[in-house]
C-alpha cells in the first residue's frame, strides 16, 4: 500500500530533471524509512527497475528499510575529528545515549578545522568535548 505522502512526494518531485535521491530524501524524512513497498512505487513513477532504486537506497547510509522512531545524534569519527579526539568521546556518548538516542558514525560533516563535530537534524556541533556531547545526547 502507497501512503499519501509518497503520492504527495512523486506529484511534486517526478517530473523534476533527475529525481531520484530529492525523493528518496522526502519520503524518508517523511516516512521514517524507505521500505520495499515504497522502492517498488518510486521505481514504477520513474520508469525504473526495482533494483536500481534499491542499489541506490542501500548504498546510501542516509536510508534505512525500517523507521527508528529515536532521535539521532550523528557523530563525525572521520581522521580530522579523530586527530582532535573524537575516538575518546564515544564511550561516554553512547553511555549518555543508551537505548533511547541513536548514535550514528558518520564520516565528515565539513567541520575539520573545528572538530570533534556532531550533527542532529539540520543542526551542527563543533569543538565537542566529552561535556559537550553528552548535553547534546541528553537534550536529543
Amino acid at each position: 500500500m502507497v501512503s499519501p505522502v509518497l503520492d504527495d512526494i512523486l506529484a511534486r518531485q517526478a517530473e523534476a530533471e533527475g529525481p531520484l535521491l530529492p525523493i528518496l530524501h522526502d519520503v524518508q524524512a517523511g516516512l521514517g524509512c524507505i521500505d520495499a513497498d515504497s522502492e517498488a512505487a518510486i521505481a514504477q513513477a520513474l520508469n525504473l527497475s526495482r533494483a536500481e532504486v534499491h542499489g541506490v537506497v542501500s548504498f546510501y547510509h542516509d536510508f534505512t528499510a525500517i523507521a527508528d522512531p529515536r532521535p539521532c545524534v550523528e557523530l563525525c569519527r572521520a581522521e580530522a575529528c579523530q586527530a582532535r579526539g573524537v575516538e575518546a568521546l564515544v564511550r561516554a556518548a553512547e553511555a549518555a545515549a543508551g537505548s533511547r538516542v541513536s548514535i550514528k558514525t558518520v564520516y565528515c560533516l565539513g567541520l575539520c578545522s573545528v572538530g570533534p563535530s556532531a550533527r542532529i537534524g539540520d543542526a551542527l556541533y563543533a569543538r565537542l568535548d566529552e561535556a559537550a556531547l553528552v548535553a547534546l545526547v541528553d537534550g536529543a
